[in-house]
């Protein structure tokens, strides 16, 4: 099968951050979304039904204090891709890697498992890791130089794949005697790969070993110019990198009830604490951002972990993203306070104004 990201739809959509507690919110709302596996499955099948390409989960191994501590409650995403591929059967499940806490010859093993159980539909999103809370439950101190660690982990996954011998490697950051791997993966040579990287490091990374990006943005029209950037950048490396970026959603009748909803669960009740801690922490180590996102933008740390609000009508969340497709996005991740309640209303009615956008054909 061709893999959904691969697919016809000019802009793709993914669901993000669903096997965490509280999404990609930091709200104390008590319909805050609890990640527990049953609803989890619900909605994986939801948006396999609908169409929507692909699944993709956040990984976490902390969380992020404050009252709700949110985040802490999350599943590891090779074995959560793993258990959605049994229940889905047409959308895309990715699992997303931290490279410092994850060695590459198990990574390369526990990739091609799921693309087996999925039957292709597996996908790997590359992290290079920012989090140094997170570094100390592994014992591990991190790196100045993550991209450089991550090209030699990517480098290994790769030979893993297509070379058949066995073969050592005597690197920078990993030494192996005599690594292989059975089975490869269904798809060739390897499964799709992503990567999140505002920095320049990053994206140079990105152009090397993602077969998409994702980004963040201020607003719409500078999101133009990470596009281009991007572009420029695969292209030095002969190769072509498709740039996504990451929103979150309140879809509501009206654009007065939308934006009441965010104000409710993204400022009046804002986890404060967590808050804190996660802008404070990303700001200092994650290079994800705009630093105009940190300093303007709280609002949206609340609400979606600073991804773009697309906060209206489903008539307004449409032409918002036309407008992102035109400035040469491939597609979004879009995420909810609540799948579950959420997303039903969402593919009832954007989904068909994005077929009548020519954003879709299914």
């Amino acid at each position: 099968m061709t893999h959904p990201l691969h697919g016809p739809n000019r802009f793709k959509l993914g669901i993000f951050s669903a096997n965490a507690d509280g999404g990609l919110t930091l709200t104390k709302v008590p319909e805050r979304w609890p990640a527990r596996w049953p609803e989890i499955v619900e909605v994986a099948q939801m948006a396999d039904k609908a169409g929507i390409e692909f699944f993709l989960p956040i990984a976490r191994w902390k969380g992020f204090e404050g009252e709700t501590n949110s985040r802490q409650h999350s599943f590891e995403t090779f074995t959560f891709a793993a258990g959605l591929a049994g229940v889905t059967e047409t959308i895309a499940l990715f699992s997303t890697v931290h490279v410092p806490m994850v060695h590459p010859v198990f990574a390369a093993k526990a990739l091609a498992t799921v693309d087996h159980a999925s039957n292709g539909r597996a996908g790997l999103n590359i992290v290079a890791g920012w989090n140094p809370d997170e570094f100390a439950m592994f014992g591990i101190n991190g790196t100045d130089d993550r991209y450089g660690q991550a090209l030699e982990w990517f480098e290994i996954i790769n030979r893993l794949y297509t070379e058949t011998d066995p073969f050592d490697f005597d690197g920078t950051f990993y030494s192996l005697k005599g690594a292989a791997t059975q089975p490869k993966p269904i798809q060739t040579p390897r499964p799709v790969t992503l990567n999140a990287a505002f920095s320049p490091p990053g994206r140079d990374f990105a152009a090397r070993a993602a077969d998409a990006l994702f980004t963040t943005f201020v607003d719409i029209e500078s999101g133009a110019s990470h596009v281009s950037d991007m572009k420029d950048r695969a292209a030095a490396t002969g190769r072509d990198v498709s740039v996504y970026t990451t929103c979150h959603v309140v879809c509501r009748p009206s654009d007065d009830e939308a934006e009441a909803y965010y104000e409710h669960y993204a400022v009046t009740n804002a986890d404060e604490g967590a808050l804190d801690y996660h802008t404070s922490q990303k700001q200092k180590h994650a290079g994800s951002h705009d630093p105009e996102t940190f300093r303007a933008y709280r609002k949206r740390f609340a609400g979606g972990a600073g991804t773009y609000p697309l906060i209206g009508s489903p008539e307004k969340i449409v032409s918002e993203m036309v407008r992102m497709a035109d400035a040469g996005f491939a597609g979004t991740t879009v995420s909810f306070v609540n799948y579950k309640d959420e997303l039903p209303f969402f593919i009832e009615k954007v989904l068909p104004l994005m077929r009548d956008a020519d954003l879709r054909t299914s």
